[in-house]
Parts: C-alpha cells; sequence; structure tokens
C-alpha cells in the first residue's frame, strides 16, 4: 500500500520469515496490525516443514516440569540459562494446545496425544504427525496466514539489510531498525520494507557446511544481517550435527530421525555388526545426546575408516517400523533399502544452529526495532547443545513472546522516516559468476575440514586464514555487481562462518557440540562466547 514517504509498500510489522516462529509471531500480531510477512523462494522453503521428529512438552502422566527442565540442561551441558529453560517448557503444553486449535493432525492413542521418546530424555513426550510433524504444522500455521486479512504472504524475497537509521534521508546514529531491504527474486529489483517493529524469524546457517540436513536456504541470513546492524551474537561455535542422516550418494541431506533410535533402533559398526555405543556412553547407548553419539559415530568412521556406520531397527516388528516411520520407510524403500529387513547407512550432518541473535525472554534484540525468534536466535534455551524436538517448541514460544512485547509497548514505537532508496547506480549485471560458485563450494568444504565434529586450534586458524581471503574478494565483487540471490547467500554464508570460527577461537574448553583435541576438558564455569559488533 502507499505511504506517506512514498513506499510502494509499507505494514505496521515486518516479518522476515515463515516458519513456525514466523508465522506464530505474524498470527498473534494480526489480531490488531497489519503483518507483512517475507519469504525467500517459496512459503515453505524453511527449516519446519522439513522436521520429522515432533515437539517436546510434558503431557504424560509421571512426566513432570522439573523432569524436561533437568533433560534439557543436561544436554545443554550446563550452558543454557535456566530462566529461559524454564520460561520455554512451562509454556509447552499451551503451544500444544494452539496448535491442536489450528487442527495440526497430531498421532493418538484413544482419547490422549501419542508420545515418542528421543535421544536425552527421561520421558514419554515428544508429540509428533507419523515422521513428518514439521509439514504439518507449516501447513496448518500457513493456512491460518493466508485466511486473515491482516497478513500478508509475500514469497521470493530475499532480504539483503535490515534498514536502519543510516538509511534514513536524514542520516541518524540513533541504531534502530525500520524494516528491510528486499530482492523482488522475480523482478531482480531491491524493495523498501518499513515497518514500526520488524522480527527476524530466518533461520540458521547449515549450509555453510558440506553436509547438512538444512534446506537450501538456510544461508545464515538473520544472524548476518542482525550483526551488521549491530546486534550481538553468541554461541556461534555451538553447531549441532545430526547422528543421523542417510548416507547415499545420489540423495543428499535426508534425515533419520531421532525418534528410529527412540523407538529401538541400534547403532551397529558395519562389518562387525556390534553396537558400539557402549563404549561411548554406556548407560545410555543410542539414548545419549546428539553431541555424544555424533562424536561416537564420527570417532568410528576416522578409525576404522569406514564410509558409514548402520543403524538398524529391523528386530522391531514390521507393522511397528512401517506404522511409526511411513515417511522413511517410503524414501528408503525407494532406494532398495527395507528398514524393516535391513539396517540403513548413516553419517553425521549438520542439523542445527544453537548460537544466533542474543534475545531476551521478550525476544528482543539490542538493536531497538528488532525482535528474533527461532534457529536464528541465542536465547538461552539450548546451552551447548539442543535437546531432541526443542527446536519447534522454542518457535513457538519466542514467536509469541515477540509478537506480545510488541504490542505491549505498541504506543511507544515511532512511525518510519522517509527511508532511502536501494543505490544502483554504481552496479552492473556480472558474467563472472562462477566466482560466486566456487567461493561457495569452498566456504563449505573448509569448514567441514576444519570447524566439523573434532575441533583444534590450528585447523581452526586456517579456517580464518581463508575466511579473511574470501570476505576481501567477495566485498570487492558485492561492490561492483548487482545483488542476486546467490550473491546475498554468499556474503551472509562468509559472515557465518567468520561468527563461527572467531567464537570457536575463543572457547578455550570442550563444551557440548564444540570439542576441540587442544583442550579437551570442561572447565569449571559455564560462560557464554558473546561477540559484540
Amino acid at each position: 500500500m502507499a505511504t506517506e514517504n512514498g513506499l510502494r509498500q509499507a505494514h505496521d510489522v515486518v516479518v522476515i520469515g515463515s516458519g513456525a516462529a514466523g508465522l506464530t509471531a505474524a498470527l498473534a500480531l494480526a489480531e490488531t496490525r497489519s503483518v507483512l510477512v517475507l519469504a525467500k523462494g517459496t512459503l515453505t522453503g524453511g527449516s519446519t516443514a522439513w522436521a520429522q521428529g515432533g515437539i517436546a512438552a510434558v503431557l504424560d502422566t509421571g512426566d513432570t516440569f522439573e523432569d524436561h527442565i533437568r533433560d534439557t540442561m543436561v544436554a545443554g551441558a550446563g550452558l543454557n540459562d535456566l530462566a529461559t529453560v524454564e520460561f520455554v517448557i512451562e509454556r509447552a503444553p499451551q503451544s500444544i494446545d494452539r496448535l491442536c486449535e489450528l487442527g495440526v493432525p497430531f498421532n493418538r492413542d484413544a482419547d490422549s496425544l501419542h508420545l515418542t521418546r528421543e535421544g536425552g530424555h527421561s520421558h514419554r513426550r515428544i508429540v509428533h504427525v507419523d515422521d513428518a510433524t514439521g509439514w504439518a504444522v507449516q501447513e496448518a500455521l500457513l493456512k491460518a496466514a493466508e485466511a486473515n486479512p491482516n497478513i500478508t504472504l509475500l514469497p521470493g524475497r530475499t532480504c539483503i539489510d535490515l534498514i536502519t537509521d543510516r538509511h534514513r534521508e536524514h542520516f541518524s546514529a540513533a541504531g534502530r531498525v525500520w524494516g528491510v531491504y528486499a530482492l523482488n527474486e522475480e523482478t531482480g529489483r531491491v524493495e523498501r520494507h518499513v515497518a514500526r517493529a520488524t522480527v527476524l524469524a530466518s533461520g540458521g546457517a547449515g549450509r555453510v557446511y558440506q553436509f547438512s540436513t538444512a534446506p537450501r536456504g538456510a544461508t545464515g541470513d538473520g544472524i548476518a544481517m542482525a550483526w551488521r546492524a549491530g546486534a550481538r551474537v553468541s554461541n556461534m561455535e555451538m553447531m549441532q550435527f545430526h547422528p543421523t542422516c542417510l548416507y547415499n550418494l545420489d540423495v543428499k541431506n535426508f534425515l533419520i530421525t531421532e525418534a528410529v533410535r527412540g523407538e529401538g533402533g541400534h547403532l551397529l559398526h558395519p562389518e562387525t555388526g556390534r553396537r558400539f555405543m557402549v563404549d561411548y556412553d554406556p548407560e545410555r547407548m543410542e539414548l545419549a545426546p546428539r553431541d555424544v553419539v555424533a562424536r561416537a559415530i564420527d570417532d568410528q568412521i576416522k578409525r576404522f575408516g569406514l564410509d558409514y556406520v548402520h543403524l538398524n531397527i529391523s528386530h522391531q516388528p514390521a507393522d511397528f517400523v512401517r506404522e511409526h516411520f511411513p515417511t522413511i520407510y517410503d524414501k528408503l524403500m525407494g532406494l532398495g533399502i527395507d528398514m524393516t529387513k535391513q539396517p540403513i547407512p548413516v553419517v553425521p550432518a549438520q542439523h542445527y544452529t544453537c548460537g544466533g541473535v542474543v534475545v531476551g525472554l521478550d525476544a528482543r534484540t539490542d538493536v531497538p526495532g528488532l525482535w528474533a525468534a527461532g534457529e536464528c536466535t541465542e536465547s538461552g534455551l539450548h546451552g551447548a547443545n539442543r535437546l531432541a524436538s526443542n527446536s519447534l517448541l522454542e518457535c513457538f514460544v519466542f514467536g509469541e513472546a515477540a509478537a506480545q512485547d510488541i504490542l505491549s509497548r505498541w504506543d511507544t514505537l515511532e512511525a518510519p522516516p522517509a527511508v532511502l532508496p536501494w543505490d544502483e547506480s554504481r552496479v552492473t549485471d556480472s558474467d563472472e559468476e562462477v566466482v560466486i560458485k566456487q567461493n561457495w563450494t569452498e566456504i563449505r568444504r573448509f569448514m567441514w575440514n576444519y570447524v566439523g565434529i573434532v575441533r583444534t586450534t590450528k585447523r581452526l586458524e586456517r579456517a580464518a586464514h581463508r575466511i579473511a581471503l574470501l570476505k576481501r574478494e567477495v566485498e570487492e565483487y558485492y561492490g561492483a555487481f548487482r545483488v542476486t540471490t546467490d550473491l546475498i547467500e554468499l556474503r551472509n554464508l562468509l559472515q557465518s562462518a567468520e561468527l563461527i570460527v572467531t567464537s570457536a577461537l575463543h572457547r578455550k574448553e570442550s563444551r557440548g557440540l564444540h570439542y576441540t583435541m587442544d583442550y579437551p576438558d570442561m572447565a569449571a564455569e559455564a560462560k557464554d562466547t558473546v561477540l559484540v559488533p
């Protein structure tokens, strides 16, 4: 709609991201405000739709908030913020109730929700829709958003940078955020989307690694944009590697959900058939937290020169396996693997960004006018390792928190100022886009090899050196040519990689997901790694 600033579109609130966190915030805000939801690519292209396992909540007789809190803190190696953990877990049942009201068809046993168990959990507390929970949640949220007249959904928009006071027609150094510049992927032109409040819900930075279960668009856009706008980031070294990604040369990034181990799956040496987790965590075995299991598999692969290990659930009844894992079963059958009769070849892959933009319980960042929720944040919930199925839960709780905080202070939020248009006067189209592909490939390979599951100071320094070289090259390219989605993502990948490596070099211990051979012991005190722009 037209505004007094001459912009093509303006709304009360801009939400960047159309997954669980973004749509939860948008639906709560839209009760009284006009909301614009921007999505890179399609509206269903984020990580939410890919989530297989489920959502953790205390719903079972005998389970308690205290148990869920303790499991989360244990998995997070004590780096979690207790107040945040309590805040999220105590709101989990309400989040499940809201999703039921939206029509999410959770699996049920008679009159109650069916609960499964996953690694690190002491009780069955995972609500799910077969093994495709994320897709069912995405569909329900999107259907509600599409039906809401106060929500405008705008796919095909790659966000470039947050609009701050330095982009005003009359420059100010105050540092407030007023919306975002976004590339229209169809027209190739850059649009201004201004608002009183902006919510980042743009997902993680998984694609900084060569092997990842994250979708193609998980390039750290929100984290990089917030950093450039002046927000602190924390614990970026805490990159979670999922233990069990399908090993198949023709199929990339297919996750074998945690619930396969939760329902009795065994990890086996592919040549001897031995359950090797007894050597790493004899009490919890395959139900140990993800960091423990991922390091164990990585050790087996490197020690014995393997390509993969086996995940076997064929000892369970065939009907049980097909009923609990229909999506995985069908996918594997299409590849000639019958999981009811034979083991699944698996390897670890990057899965979740536990660090990110620092937010409080109100989802506010350091930068006025900017809120954030979901995987792009570091809220204090996950600490040094995310407990399985706490991720979607965080999206719902903090998406709601962002909306409520914005609404509670609405009368104090100023109307947006006049904002400068994107300057394209100095740039041209490029005939050297091979540079983008080359640099993208190089980043992902050295991050996998040098900043992966097991690290050393020397490897991290090598990665830092390559990042410094690439930054100069990318900045030169970025300043000379018209922006494209690939170029924007490359810039953000590189910024995310720098934040990860810098954070990893700062941590002189091994804790949770950060394991370094130079400092194999855990320090007595758990401290966040906080980087300030």
